[in-house]
């Protein structure tokens, strides 16, 4: 997969995986300098940047409105009613392809959470934009719960700050690592075959009565 995962045609449906958090941060500078050239070229004015999500940004997507369930799709269990798995992990006592998949797969294989938005859970995990601290939520504000951090010079040589959130779970992890409130981390100068990432953009003009 490492020869052929990143080109071929039969993997254009499955997710970036292999990507440092530093990469991701760089592709979003990318696509927003991308965007905006495009729509300076048509006259027309910039939009916000791109980027990767804030742990809580993340949350609040993979619920897809569903605040009180554990899963995308609802709860409490990681299967449904036929005894199918509902997302892409390691089930049972680590038979991998059990689920459908021995390694990612197609992001379309599974069902959507309510808000249309797919492997929010399983698959593979994503990178935010926050750092990890185990104590974060006992000094983040509630209102807008953020911690950011990036060591520079002789910090980088520290790993406890270089640890970046990561959320979702993978096909490697457990059901435990699928459930939409479970954080864990990787460094953000390693490349996972199990992490990958999403992009965000902050909405202009949203309103409270606007519709999602």
């Amino acid at each position: 997969m490492t020869n052929m995962y990143f080109w071929h045609p039969a993997y254009d449906d499955y997710p970036v995986v292999g990507v440092t958090w530093k990469q991701a941060r760089a592709f979003c500078i990318w696509r927003t300098w991308l965007l905006n050239w495009w729509l300076t070229d048509k006259g027309e004015t910039w939009v916000n940047d791109f980027r990767l999500p804030t742990e809580a940004e993340w949350e609040y997507a993979a619920r897809g409105g569903l605040q009180l369930s554990p899963f995308p799709w609802g709860g409490p269990y990681i299967r449904n009613a036929r005894g199918c798995f509902l997302g892409n992990f390691k089930p049972m006592r680590g038979s991998y392809i059990d689920d459908g998949g021995f390694h990612t797969v197609k992001i379309f294989s599974y069902n959507p959470n309510d808000w249309g938005i797919y492997c929010m859970s399983g698959n593979a995990a994503e990178w935010t934009i926050n750092a990890f601290d185990e104590s974060a939520y006992d000094f983040m504000h509630d209102l807008n719960p953020d911690y950011q951090y990036e060591p520079v010079g002789p910090e980088e040589q520290i790993p406890v700050l270089n640890r970046k959130v990561i959320r979702g779970g993978s096909w490697k992890d457990f059901g435990h690592y699928l459930q939409v409130s479970s954080r864990t981390y990787e460094y953000q100068d390693t490349a996972k075959c199990y992490v990958g990432f999403r992009c965000v953009m902050t909405y202009l003009g949203r309103a409270k009565d606007d519709d999602l």
